[in-house]
């Protein structure tokens, strides 16, 4: 499963789709395409994306399992 799998308006920004795969090459096209400015944006994008989901994910995980707070004791702010 993608995360374009999860958004129901379209694709987000910065994530890829399918008629930008252009990796299908055909008899003749020996050399590799160049990454175009749009496509290096693109993955920038993508990257940093992935980059906010993991430390969201990683925050969850740290609230979810941090240890209990005793009785009685102040919380940290």
């Amino acid at each position: 499963m993608h995360i374009i799998d999860l958004f129901e308006d379209g694709v987000p920004d910065g994530m890829r789709t399918e008629k930008d795969d252009n990796s299908v090459k055909k008899m003749g096209e020996l050399r590799k395409s160049r990454l175009t400015l749009g496509q290096i944006k693109r993955l920038r994008q993508m990257n940093d994306l992935r980059k906010f989901e993991e430390e969201k994910k990683i925050q969850g995980l740290s609230r979810q399992y941090k240890p209990a707070a005793e009785a009685g004791a102040v919380p940290p702010l």
